[in-house]
Formats: C-alpha cells, sequence, structure tokens
C-alpha cells in the first residue's frame, strides 16, 4: 500500500522496484537502499567494460552484489564484485569505503549503479518518555504517514486523534508539514514530551482538540480511531468522525480495528486503498480514502 502510495506501484513479489522517482531511501522503513543506475548490458563482461569508463576521482570504493534479483551461488556473487571492481578506476576499500557499487542481475540484463544506503532513523523513535501499549510501532506510524502525504512539498497535513504523537514525529522528521490534536489532554501532554524528547518543538504543533469541533482545511489526514475497553465507539460515533474527517482534509488515511467499509459508504468517502497490519493477535484495518467529487 505504501508503495503504491509513493510509487504508483508496487514490486509484485520482486524483491526490487524501477521508478525514476530518487526519495531518500530512508523514506520508507521497508527500503534498505536506492540503486543509482549508471550503466546496463546485457552481459556481465559488457558492464565490466562499461565500468571501465567509472572515474570515481579517487574516492575509495566497494563493489557489493545485490541479492535481489536473479539468484547466484555465492562463488558466482564473489566472482561478479572482483570482475567489476577490477575495471573501476579508483581505490579499493572494503572497511569503510567513500562509495558503494551495487551490481544488480536483473531477468534479461546487469546493471550497476551507486548504492545509497538507507538510514533507519525511525529506530531511534521507538524508545519514548510516553507510550501507549497498544499505540501505532515507529514503522506503522511512518508508512502511514507516507501513504497519506506521498508527495510533501506544499501539503499540510493533520493527525487529529494523535495519542502520544507516534504519526507526528515520523512525519516531522520527513520533513511534514503536520499538526497534532487530541481530546485527551494526558495525551496531549505525552505528545509535546515525545516530541521534545526527539528535539521537535512542540509549539502550536499539539493542541487539545475534538476531532468533530475542528476547523481549518488540509492536504491530508491520518486518523487512527480510538479503541480500548475505555473508547469503544457506536456506530454513530464513528459515521460522525468520518464525516468530519471529510469535512477538513482532501484525502486521509484512517486506521481501525473493527470493518469500516459501511461506515466509510455512508460517509461518502471513496476508498483508494486497504490493506490489514497485523501485531501478534491484534490486528488494524487500514484505509486510503478520498473525498467523492
Amino acid at each position: 500500500m505504501e508503495q503504491r502510495a509513493l510509487f504508483g506501484q508496487a514490486s509484485e513479489g520482486d524483491a526490487y522496484l524501477e521508478s525514476p522517482l530518487r526519495l531518500p531511501p530512508n523514506r520508507s522503513p521497508f527500503v534498505q537502499l536506492r540503486l543509482d543506475v549508471l550503466f546496463a548490458a546485457p552481459t556481465l563482461d559488457e558492464l565490466g567494460e562499461l565500468a571501465s569508463l567509472l572515474d570515481l576521482e579517487g574516492c575509495t570504493f566497494k563493489v557489493r552484489y545485490l541479492k535481489n534479483g536473479r539468484r547466484q551461488t555465492y562463488e558466482g556473487e564473489r566472482e561478479a564484485e572482483r570482475r567489476i571492481g577490477a575495471q573501476v578506476r579508483g581505490i579499493a576499500e572494503m572497511r569503510d569505503p567513500e562509495v558503494i557499487l551495487g551490481v544488480l542481475a536483473r531477468q534479461d540484463d546487469w546493471v550497476l549503479g551507486i548504492c545509497r544506503i538507507s538510514d533507519p532513523v525511525w529506530l531511534a523513535h521507538k524508545e519514548k518518555p510516553h507510550n501507549y501499549s497498544t499505540g501505532l510501532t515507529t514503522v506503522v506510524a511512518r508508512a502511514l504517514v507516507n501513504i497519506a502525504v506521498p508527495a510533501p512539498e506544499g501539503k499540510r497535513a493533520i493527525d487529529p486523534c494523535c495519542g502520544m504523537g507516534n504519526v507526528l514525529i515520523e512525519a516531522m522528521s520527513m520533513g511534514i508539514d503536520i499538526v497534532g490534536r487530541d481530546i485527551n489532554p494526558v495525551a496531549i501532554r505525552g505528545a509535546r514530551s515525545n516530541l521534545r524528547h526527539f528535539g521537535y518543538d512542540d509549539t502550536g504543533i499539539v493542541e487539545i482538540g475534538d476531532l468533530n469541533e475542528l476547523d481549518g482545511a488540509y492536504d491530508a489526514a491520518i486518523v487512527d480511531l480510538p479503541y480500548n475497553l475505555c473508547s469503544v465507539l457506536t456506530a454513530t460515533e464513528r459515521r460522525r468522525m468520518l464525516e468530519s474527517v471529510k469535512r477538513i482534509s482532501t484525502r486521509a488515511v484512517i486506521v481501525s480495528t473493527e470493518p469500516l467499509e459501511q461506515d466509510i459508504a455512508e460517509a461518502r468517502l471513496i476508498v483508494t486503498d486497504h490493506c490489514t497490519v497485523s501485531k501478534g493477535h491484534f490486528v488494524r484495518q487500514v484505509w486510503g480514502v478520498t473525498r467523492e467529487k
């Protein structure tokens, strides 16, 4: 679902996805690296000839065989690395190279490019001063933000049930313009403390607010509907909240532990995508929705 939002396509079982977009590799928690392709050739020998044209201007490098494509034996992978590395003009350095060159065997050819390794910044966000035991994980929160705001430039987002701020932290770490609201003052205090813990200014970002009473217009909303034994929503309350989401935002990602298909339809929202997220026996439903035109 996140791939379709970010790239307009999904990998469909492949271990890599080809796209003209050059998103930062740490944008998605499911991306290990981005390969900026320099050369492609039908055979490894021909790729080596092209690699000889590459001048790294004195930078140290190493060649890494990427296992995302056609499978090779261990010996075959090392041989590919040696053959390409022998052709590159530069200083080989296995421990801490300035440039990592990736070799990938696609279905019909070979490619060589520069590896941009993901820096998993979201891992540092796991340890917060305040959290709910059933709160969204950092991985899920980051993916939800990417689904709701795939192209952040000029967009304003809102998390109207922000809880302890998991979504806010991931969005702000990606430079996304977002605010958070929650009806629970305990959650608001926790969210503000969590934001400050990671160095984010919470001034004007997190405020007490009831989704059904919010004003303003936003390009996207990420809405994790309230749940637990103390927050069981009636059908009327769910539909009212969905109507409020539609009123303040043109598109949204809705998260719920309950089926919402009928409620979404009655709120005259269009489902653009759907998936489930499991954590043990705890299952969340995720819907991407837009307003009816």
